[in-house]
C-alpha cells in the first residue's frame, strides 16, 4: 500500500502581492511540483493574518508526495 506525506500552504492575497491571479498561483504550483509535490486540493478559506484578529480571504493549497 502506497503511503503519502502532505504539505498545506496558506496563501493570503497580500502574501502573493495583491490580488490573487492565475499566474501567481501557477508559479506556486510549479515551484512545489519541481520539488516533487503533487497538487491534492485547493480550498478557499479565511486565512489568519500576521497581525490582529480576524482573517483575510485566501487559499489553503494541499500537496502530497509518496513516502520513499
Amino acid at each position: 500500500m502506497q503511503r503519502y506525506t502532505y504539505k498545506v500552504v496558506e496563501v493570503r492575497e497580500k502574501m502573493i502581492g495583491g490580488k490573487m491571479s492565475g499566474d501567481k498561483l501557477e508559479k506556486l504550483l510549479n515551484e512545489h511540483a519541481a520539488q516533487g509535490w503533487q497538487l491534492k486540493q485547493i480550498t478557499s478559506a479565511e486565512v489568519r493574518g500576521r497581525v490582529g484578529p480576524g482573517g483575510v480571504d485566501g487559499l489553503l493549497v494541499t500537496f502530497e508526495q509518496p513516502v520513499q
